[in-house]
Order: C-alpha cells, then sequence, then structure tokens
C-alpha cells in the first residue's frame, strides 16, 4: 500500500534520481526553462522551491549547502545573485508549471517548467 508516500521513485534507484534533479534544477536555473514529463515536472517544482527559499537566506552557510546540491559554482551565484533577488518579496510560488500535450512516441505527459519573474528579453538596438 502506498499510504503516506509522497515522492514518486520514477523506476529510479536513489543515485540515479538524486543525478536526475541535479541536473534538472541546474538545467532550470541556467536556461531558465526546461520541458520534462510532468511527473519529473511536479517533482522539480517542490526541489526548486526549497532551493530558492535557501538561496534567499543568502548566507555563506546557504551558498554552501547549495553548492553540496549543485555541484557548480556559477549555477549556486546565478541562483543566489539573480533569481533569489528577483523573488525577494514572495514567500512561495517560484516556479510555474504548464502543460504541453502528450509526446508523440510514448503519449507521455510533457510539462514546461519555468520560473516567473524572468527577466525581460534585451531588445536589439538596430
Amino acid at each position: 500500500m502506498r499510504h503516506r508516500q509522497t515522492n514518486s521513485k520514477l523506476g529510479r534507484n536513489t543515485h540515479q534520481r538524486q543525478a536526475l534533479f541535479k541536473q534538472q534544477t541546474s538545467a532550470l536555473i541556467l536556461n531558465e526553462s526546461i520541458k520534462t514529463t510532468l511527473a519529473k515536472a511536479k517533482l522539480l517544482v517542490r526541489l526548486m522551491d526549497k532551493l530558492i527559499t535557501q538561496a534567499k537566506k543568502n548566507t555563506l552557510a546557504s551558498r554552501r549547502q547549495l553548492l553540496a546540491f549543485l555541484n557548480r559554482r556559477s549555477t549556486v551565484n546565478k541562483l543566489v545573485d539573480d533569481i533569489a533577488k528577483r523573488n525577494k518579496t514572495k514567500t512561495s510560488g517560484f516556479t510555474k508549471l504548464i502543460r504541453l500535450g502528450v509526446r508523440r512516441g510514448d503519449n507521455a505527459m510533457i510539462a514546461q517548467v519555468e520560473l516567473i519573474d524572468k527577466p525581460l528579453p534585451k531588445e536589439k538596438n538596430q
């Protein structure tokens, strides 16, 4: 029975699942939008909200905890210096989940995860 089990294992062992979410969170931080399956997207939204909340503290200890999870200094710097500052006034809801439809090959539901406060695109001066 599945009583009181909140997380899905996504058919992977622990190390594969952790590596998957490290890569997806890094890609979401760097690109600010990714496409993935709906099951992965739902878990990714929860994880990203926790990471952004941790980054909003902006202490040395929080940076080290984020670095221990993300393993890339440039990703941590962008998360703390850019994304967390844009969301300083918010307490939750930093990411948005958009359902895109089904994938043609295996009929899996595809979703797009993106950060709410994306910077405006820079206009080219001609």
